[in-house]
């Protein structure tokens, strides 16, 4: 038995409902059952889990996540169009959230945090067959080169029907 992919993710917040109009807002999930302002699950349009992303509230004083030390970095949320990519970097740019933009040859990437200093990644899929053979890099994204290249609508990854 081997693990195909991350159902979802639940993660502590400081302010449910600020969270939950951030990523209602950038990522388009819908609420699937709020629990007052102490938790919420929210799922991806289209999605067939209960939920992908939960909530719970921990308060206004706890402490955020500290870059660096031993814990989780980030998770990579895939969009299924290099069209669908550029809508919400933009939101990433208008909210002040965006804090980095990398080609990794395999993948185009947008990084950003939450409201509470959460780290993320969004990511849109090469296409299996333009991998590069070295795996990649750490190159600065060119979207507008990207988009020229591939288009703002061909669907890869989950979208294209990729299990995993």
């Amino acid at each position: 038995m081997s693990v195909r992919r991350l159902n979802h993710a639940v993660l502590y917040v400081r302010d449910v409902t600020r969270s939950v109009g951030f990523y209602t807002d950038v990522f388009g999930f819908e609420v699937a059952v709020e629990i007052g302002d102490r938790a919420a699950f929210l799922r991806a349009p289209g999605t067939l889990n209960d939920h992908d992303l939960g909530l719970f509230s921990v308060g206004a004083q706890a402490a955020g996540p500290v870059p660096g030390q031993v814990g989780l970095y980030h998770l990579a949320w895939e969009v299924g169009t290099l069209g669908e990519l550029a809508v919400i970097g933009t939101k990433l740019r208008q909210r002040g959230s965006l804090v980095g933009a990398t080609d990794h040859g395999v993948s185009k990437s947008f990084y950003a945090k939450d409201p509470d200093g959460i780290e993320f990644e969004v990511m849109w899929r090469v296409p299996r067959e333009e991998w590069p053979v070295d795996g990649g890099g750490l190159d600065r994204l060119d979207l507008d080169a990207a988009l020229a290249r591939w288009g703002a609508d061909l669907a890869t990854g989950a979208a294209a029907g990729s299990a995993t």
